[in-house]
């Protein structure tokens, strides 16, 4: 098979516009908890980027007017808004048996449109048997969740005879509105799933590179996401290229690049050609090559860094070992001097102001990826001092590094700390300034946009 070439110009960032700084520093670590009668239930705060509280609302999917528990009253998940809603994700023990539909629109007092649409975007998932609750849990939760998942009472549950209870906790996705619900199963809702507004502007069949018996090779655009999210399996580049062609099976995501990326990816059209696929990329016989957009010059050769193991951004890597961390591998096979890109550029790939101190020159790497960490060309060229062009998250983060020796705590001028606990308070602080960094750039490009 031939080499995959993957192209990411810019770091793309279509517009997801946040909260105010202070909502999301209150938001990044924060979780809500309430009792509904005998059912555990608990609203998590994700930190999923906000809608600014000064952005309209799109009538299509909300109304102007706000329903007795201060959410907005809800309709249908199309048409697509054109901005994310502040997250909204609850947790349920479920308390009396029955079809799925019924009891979400019961428990959360929505209409039974809307579940249904929440339940074809994938947006609701299922466990047998309760996850172990947060440790911010109350105490009632706590002996709720004791209650529904005392042994003698898991013993009575036919559904989970000869499963582990960890094997009882694992989460599916729920794809039939008539599923029947047990008493004492787990269910998550994303009332608020993340959107991708730009797959209804695209053309998808002219980004069909190549069609085969086994594979399809797209050209993903920026702004989507390759195979869907957690709550959002319908606005997705395999979505939307199957119903391009006319198939009638799902194509199948075979690897993965990030949303704000764009280039070639390689979708299987049966599970049988995902698997060859990935024996491929276990072999190495698939070459993933980027075209990157640097700050600064990046010099030639392999960059090594151990990216910590949490699957959260921002990603923090560390040019030390760091027991537990993954290692990140890329190759810099070119790197060349171009003029920084100019108004018209930047506006016709939504290149953000991230408060970088030079704009005469930007530098086009070709990277070779060696390894395949989520945000890996990112957050590494980013701790080398050289962040992709435009990168909201990653390049303020840069900056305050270069303001301010010391302040990552894994950087090149990292501080001595004399105790884990105090390690452990400045990693969290730096990664609060990564987000609030963030934020701050998002909110004031969208104030520039409407002046």
């Amino acid at each position: 098979m031939a080499s995959l070439n993957l192209a990411s110009f810019f770091s793309y960032s279509y517009r997801s516009f946040c909260a105010p700084v202070t909502l999301l520093r209150t938001l990044a670590f924060t979780r809500a908890y309430s009792l509904n009668k005998k059912a555990l239930v608990w609203c998590s705060l994700s930190k999923r980027k906000l809608s600014c509280e000064s952005l309209k609302q799109d009538i299509a999917c909300t109304t102007a007017t706000s329903s007795v528990n201060g959410y907005p009253e809800y309709t249908r998940l199309l048409p697509c808004p054109s901005h994310n809603s502040p997250p909204r994700i609850e947790h349920l023990v479920v308390s009396e048996e029955g079809p799925v539909l019924d009891y979400i629109c019961k428990a959360l007092d929505l209409p039974p449109l809307f579940v249904a649409d929440l339940i074809h975007f994938g947006a609701v998932h299922y466990a047998l048997v309760c996850p172990q609750p947060p440790p911010t849990a109350t105490p009632e939760q706590i002996r709720v969740f004791e209650e529904v998942t005392a042994p003698s009472v898991l013993k009575k549950r036919a559904s989970i005879k000869g499963k582990t209870v960890r094997e009882a906790q694992k989460t599916f996705r729920i794809t039939h509105v008539d599923q029947f619900l047990e008493a004492g199963m787990y269910l998550r809702v994303h009332v608020h799933p993340k959107r991708f507004p730009r797959c209804y502007d695209i053309d998808w069949k002219s980004r069909i590179i190549h069609v085969t018996e086994s594979f399809v090779v797209l050209d993903k655009p920026a702004g989507t996401s390759v195979g869907g999210t957690t709550d959002n399996i319908e606005e997705s580049c395999a979505t939307f290229a199957t119903r391009a062609l006319g198939l009638t099976a799902p194509l199948r995501t075979t690897h993965q690049i990030d949303n704000c990326t764009e280039g070639c990816v390689v979708l299987a059209r049966t599970k049988e050609d995902c698997s060859v696929f990935h024996g491929k990329i276990r072999e190495k016989t698939v070459k993933k090559l980027y075209i990157a957009l640097a700050a600064s010059p990046v010099p030639i050769g392999v960059v090594n860094h151990y990216m910590r193991p949490i699957n959260m951004a921002p990603r923090l890597v560390s040019e030390e070992f760091i027991k537990g961390w993954h290692l990140c591998q890329l190759e810099v096979m070119e790197c060349k001097r171009v003029p920084w890109p100019d108004a018209v550029m930047e506006e016709k790939y939504c290149v953000q102001d991230c408060g970088w101190p030079s704009k005469d020159h930007a530098y086009e790497c070709k990277i070779n990826l060696l390894t395949g960490r989520t945000h890996q060309i990112r957050a590494q060229l980013a701790a080398r001092g050289a962040p992709l062009v435009g990168d909201s998250m990653y390049m303020p983060a840069a900056v305050a590094e270069m303001v301010s020796p010391g302040c990552n705590p894994f950087g090149k001028y990292k501080k001595q700390y004399t105790s884990e606990d105090d390690k452990a308070i400045a990693v969290e602080e730096w990664v609060l300034c990564i987000l609030l960094s963030e934020v701050g750039i998002q909110f004031k490009n969208h104030k520039l946009e409407t002046l």
